[in-house]
């Protein structure tokens, strides 16, 4: 291993392990809070870092086909998250379209590299490109909603990506940590990420119905 390539895999241990580590407690902690805000930049930091680093890997040193699925994964949820926090019920802007269209085309480009892998395509590269898809099926969709929905739905679509992110980040390191169990104990941290988003769906509709009925009393 050449000094540049292990530079570079600290370089994304040390920012997965400090995004994931600020994931958690962002989790844990009070959301819409001025320290929830700042722990979000730390997070975006840390989680922009990661997907460089496994960029740089994937282009120069190693292509592995589930990794760079991952990448573009982490990668668009991350800036879709932080993009429906800042443009709430706005809904999205032409930037957004633009960074969908981009995401697709790189999904697409890599589907031949899935293929062909020597290994074949497995169900970890499968389950992340179907994540991919949904998303950005989602994001194509939402176009048509009408406007007054963004009101609501930014709330669950910033709380689905950044958590989304944060368990696709742990599943990455599972897979290039833990050798026991593979595939099924890389998905593990999907099928716990799920879980904790319908968590978070049901707080977010608990509070929606709340307010509506104080509203609606008032």
């Amino acid at each position: 291993m050449s000094p540049l390539h292990f530079a570079n895999i600290a370089t994304h241990v040390a920012a997965g392990a400090i995004g994931l580590g600020i994931g958690f407690v962002m989790l844990a902690k009070p959301k819409g809070t001025l320290a929830h805000r700042r722990l979000g930049r730390r997070f975006a930091y840390a989680t922009l870092v990661v997907c460089g680093s496994a960029t740089t890997g994937l282009i120069f040193f190693r292509f592995i086909p589930v990794f760079a699925v991952l990448t573009v994964l982490v990668l668009y949820q991350l800036v879709g998250g932080w993009r429906s926090a800042y443009t709430q019920e706005r809904g999205p802007a032409g930037i957004d379209a633009l960074w969908t269209l981009l995401a697709a085309v790189s999904s697409v480009a890599l589907v031949p590299h899935v293929l062909g892998a020597s290994t074949g395509p497995d169900i970890v590269v499968r389950s992340s490109l179907g994540a991919l898809a949904t998303i950005l099926a989602y994001d194509a969709i939402r176009w048509t909603f009408p406007r007054r929905w963004y009101r609501t739905l930014w709330r669950y679509e910033h709380a689905y990506k950044l958590i989304a992110s944060i368990f696709a980040m742990l599943s990455a390191f599972v897979g290039n940590v833990v050798r026991v169990g593979q595939p099924w104990s890389q998905i593990a941290p999907s099928a716990v990420g799920i879980m904790v988003i319908l968590y978070f769906f049901h707080r977010l509709y608990r509070e929606d119905k709340a307010r509506r009925l104080m509203t609606a009393g008032a």
